[in-house]
């Protein structure tokens, strides 16, 4: 393992000597600099993971020179020299970005007790935004509130493990996303991830997605067929909205995770199942397994690492960034200027509660940029739900109670296209559809289809 590379700014020359060979025989590997812009030319090339700053040197004060330091030596951590008399200008400096006090005369076991530390601390610093980057864009994890950062943390951890993950939330609050990223940081990440919804196959097909069938198995079964979770070998099978599998399955899964191992449906011959199984869930899978409506092995099996993802409206402090975010990916993929929100979007979308969670706001900050005429969102652009500061009635998660698949997607490009003032092209932006879809789907409503009206709140999309 190559040692930790300490960089030793001090005036003194004897001092900076003893102190580098001291580093040395400590095992450390130490450069020594006089002044401050020395040190800075020494980084470039040295890039130490901890530097030793004297309290009193010219030019070394924490307020200017560490974030220069930092900009040449990413996530350095600094540590100021000082004896007891020094005491004001090194809390200054650790005021203004150092991480540490060392006091003089620098005993062996307390410097490599420091040093080690520091250490640590830049080895996180440096993991924590690579984490950053590597999940940069999913929306569900761009927060600063204290309920997002918790569960950040607690994927961080568990990523990198093989243990079961399940996700609640509500609705549109960003349950795929999690998942993509535990994929993300985990070592399967080079390998497939493979999302399938159990809720909107019936049970025979959900059972045939999932295992895959052999020729024969059913009616339509002409040739073999393997299932998601053969696709997803050696990766990650997300089951979302799993608390909706049908009984049986519930039973086949549970085999799937025992033994790791299964049959296609109709087939006799046993297929390895090398997955790693996150699901998610927006019903209270405790409250179904009481109720009898789920297995309670099959839940303890799954609810190994249990991550709760709360609703938007409990998390509104991570409004403006998230409005930031996404108003600046439609920019980067329309090739246009970004859009910024005045101060009275954000105070609107404050005060709305956002039954629909993540997804009723992208949809929402979609079709507003859509609007805007200028470089900002302003009130007009926003659609009138928003500005009423309540969902309507009836609108829940942009479902509606007892209605078809159909009839729910007939409402969605209906009001879509209303709040979109019959344009095509902005309804198909902002539900994520091709205009050519939007179009088939309209002939089929003149054709007599349309049925009767449902009121519903801007229905959103993009999310899980």
């Amino acid at each position: 393992m190559e040692p930790t590379r300490v960089l030793i700014v001090e005036t003194d020359p004897r001092a900076g000597a003893s102190l580098r060979a001291q580093l040395r025989e400590l095992g450390f590997d130490a450069a020594e600099s006089g002044s401050a812009d020395e040190a800075l030319s020494t980084a470039a090339s040295f890039r130490p993971a901890v530097a030793l700053l004297d309290a009193m040197a010219p030019g070394c004060d924490g307020a200017t020179f560490v974030p220069k330091l930092r900009a040449l030596a990413p996530h350095v951590s600094v540590l100021v020299l000082g004896g007891a008399e020094e005491g004001p200008a090194a809390l200054v400096a650790q005021g203004s970005g150092a991480d540490g006090y060392v006091m003089r005369p620098t005993a062996p076991n307390r410097l490599r007790a420091a040093v080690e530390r520091a250490g640590e601390r830049r080895a996180l610093r440096a993991e924590i935004a690579g984490l950053r980057e590597r999940i940069r864009g999913r929306l569900a994890l761009i927060a600063s509130s204290p309920e997002l950062v918790s569960v950040f943390e607690l994927v961080r951890r568990v990523a990198p493990t093989k243990a079961t993950i399940l996700i609640h939330g509500e609705s549109g609050s960003g349950k795929h996303h999690l998942a993509q990223v535990v994929h993300e940081l985990s070592p399967r990440r080079e390998r497939p991830f493979v999302s399938v919804n159990c809720a909107a196959l019936s049970e025979t097909l959900v059972e045939s997605e999932l295992f895959g069938h052999e020729q024969g198995a059913f009616e339509e079964a002409d040739r073999r067929r393997n299932g998601r979770i053969e696709e997803a070998r050696g990766g990650t099978l997300y089951l979302h909205e799993v608390g909706q599998l049908p009984p049986a399955v519930q039973v086949r899964l549970l085999r799937v995770l025992q033994e790791g191992a299964y049959e296609r449906l109709g087939g006799r011959e046993l297929v390895a199942a090398d997955v790693r199984v996150v699901a998610g869930s927006s019903r209270d899978l405790a409250e179904e397994v009481r109720h009898g409506r789920f297995r309670d092995d099959l839940y303890y099996r799954l609810n190994v690492v249990s991550a709760e993802l709360p609703p938007l409206r409990d998390r509104k402090a991570d409004i403006p960034a998230l409005v930031t975010y996404l108003l600046a990916d439609r920019s980067s993929a329309a090739g246009t200027p970004p859009l910024s929100a005045a101060p009275g979007v954000l105070s609107a979308f404050f005060a709305y509660p956002w039954p629909g969670n993540l997804r009723e706001l992208a949809a929402v900050v979609r079709l507003a940029a859509s609007r805007a005429a200028g470089p900002e969102l302003r009130l007009e652009d926003l659609p009138p739900v928003i500005l009423g500061g309540q969902a309507e009635e009836g609108s829940g998660s942009g479902l509606i109670p007892g209605a078809t698949l159909f009839e729910i997607e007939r409402e969605a490009i209906l009001r879509t296209l209303e709040q979109s003032d019959g344009s095509t092209a902005r309804a198909a932006e902002v539900l994520g559809v091709s205009v050519r879809k939007i179009q088939y789907r309209l002939k089929e409503y003149r054709a007599g289809q349309l049925g009767r009206r449902h009121p519903a709140a801007v229905v959103a999309f993009g999310g899980e």
